[in-house]
């Protein structure tokens, strides 16, 4: 009977030891991951630097007045192929926006169809000023990109894109989408530390530096893993030791010298207390991080059109559209015809053929159905230029976020294609882009997400208190590592 009681103490002893390995694998991602933890609620709210426009209004089409059409100007400078337009007018002037086959966007006067020099970076320049409201600052750099980077990250969504840097002691940054006339994100020098700040500590990007997306999200579930089975191992301990704990606090309490172990005692107490929230964070993140791998290796590949000028036979300023209500024109070739896509001030998106000049009706669910198929076929390998991998159940409006399509994506308005096996697919249709797609466990993840990771289960207090209480949940973390840590330097 002593033999198995020794036994037993001995693979309690044994599991402690492991539980201070574990725990000390564990503490470099925790103290990573705390930290940066602790800065997003300083750099997306707190600290968030402000800009006082944030959405480009654009002109209507009556303001901008046209002299000469589209096919006009596309004869005068002998273009026989254009993958899009737009009419824009900045600097006191107004222009064509021709995307050539080459997919370089140009200017041309509507006045008389003469070419803007440099024109896109002009526009660039013109747009971020227009959202700084700064026309007095000059400007040190502009760049064009068309990769995401430390302080342009894939979570901004948008490219290609512009840099326009500020010659400001804020070091402000703003990009801007010159296709679209709106921004990216803007920065200035102190949200540009916090991101990259997050970037290293948080998401461990020099890992994929050094070998890859693929080493860097395999490196950090095993992170994940060992701060789980940290925190599971110590519930154990705990509950093996709980009758020595029991009775180490009841001699502290009849004892009136120093307790030594006070550490030990802190350690174990607030972990306890940690526990749940160490749960909810290394859960969320975990499977975050599985679905990441997962859709890793799927392709994409966004769609193009190229257009033939013969094609429009209609002029883009005799649409039956008025003037006054046209926000923006474009072209839109599906379904082996083309057509005038025009935003309308009512925020209705109307498809007119550019052969005969009648309306298509729906037109916007017919196209987002053409684009998600497109989109559909290539991510299962099929002939993109076909049509239908399976036939789409609804096509609805998103004019918001909402729990399934969140913040995130960026883009809006948006259509959501939805399909029999419970697939949703949100189209752009104004820029022909795949916003994001959504499946069951896609949709599972990101709700976890939110609501574990992101604390969004505290949205009902407001963004400070919630932001308040996960910095507070970081912080108690960190705490319970660094006297896990200070009690292991003790025992030496």
């Amino acid at each position: 009977m002593k033999k198995s009681t020794a036994n037993n103490q001995a693979a309690k002893r044994r599991f402690y030891k492991w539980h201070r390995i574990i725990g000390l694998t564990a503490l470099t991602p925790i103290i990573g991951w705390t930290i940066s933890g602790l800065s997003h609620p300083l750099m997306s709210n707190w600290l968030r630097p402000a800009i006082p426009k944030e959405v480009f209004a654009p002109a209507t089409q009556d303001k901008i007045a046209p002299a000469v059409t589209l096919q006009q100007v596309l004869a005068m400078h002998n273009i026989q192929q254009v993958r899009n337009f737009s009419l824009i007018k900045f600097n006191k002037g107004a222009y064509y926006q021709i995307l050539d086959k080459d997919s370089v966007s140009n200017y041309y006067s509507v006045a008389d169809g003469s070419f803007l020099p440099h024109g896109d970076k002009a526009y660039a320049e013109y747009l971020a000023r227009y959202f700084t409201q700064d026309s007095i600052s000059a400007i040190k750099q502009m760049t064009f990109q068309n990769t995401f980077d430390s302080h342009y990250q894939p979570i901004n969504r948008l490219l290609p894109v512009w840099k326009v840097t500020f010659d400001r002691p804020d070091g402000m940054d703003v990009y801007v989408e010159t296709a679209q006339s709106r921004m990216g994100t803007f920065n200035n020098n102190t949200r540009k530390f916090f991101l990259v700040l997050f970037e290293q500590m948080h998401t461990w990007n020099f890992l994929a530096d050094i070998g890859g997306e693929q080493l860097r999200i395999i490196v950090l579930m095993v992170a994940v893993s060992s701060i789980f089975l940290a925190m599971l191992s110590g519930l154990i301990v705990y509950g093996l030791f709980w009758k020595k704990f029991k009775e180490v606090t009841q001699k502290k309490k009849n004892n009136s010298r120093d307790d030594k172990r006070i550490i030990h005692r802190y350690h174990r107490q607030l972990g306890l207390i940690m526990s749940a929230l160490m749960l909810t964070f290394t859960v969320s993140g975990g499977f975050h991080l599985y679905i990441t791998l997962h859709n890793y290796s799927e392709k994409s590949n966004n769609y193009q059109q190229l257009i033939n000028v013969q094609d429009l036979k209609v002029s883009n300023l005799d649409l039956p559209i008025a003037d006054s209500s046209i926000l923006r024109v474009g072209l839109a070739k599906f379904n082996d015809k083309t057509y005038y896509q025009v935003l309308t001030n009512k925020k209705q998106v109307r498809y007119i053929d550019a052969t005969n000049n009648e309306e298509l009706q729906d037109g916007d669910a017919v196209y987002a159905r053409y684009l998600a198929a497109y989109y559909r076929n290539f991510r299962h390998g099929g002939n993109t230029e076909s049509g239908q991998l399976s036939n789409a159940v609804t096509v609805t409006p998103v004019k918001q976020f909402t729990n399934d399509y969140g913040f995130i994506n960026k883009r809006l308005p948006v259509e959501q294609v939805s399909y029999d096996s419970g697939d949703d697919w949100y189209i752009e249709t104004t820029s022909a882009k795949l916003a994001t797609k959504v499946t069951g466990i896609d949709r599972a993840e990101g709700l976890t997400f939110i609501f574990l990771h992101k604390f969004f289960w505290m949205t009902w207090a407001g963004k400070d208190i919630r932001d308040i209480v996960s910095m507070l949940a970081a912080l108690g973390i960190l705490i319970v590592s660094l006297l896990g840590l200070t009690a292991f330097i003790k025992n030496k």
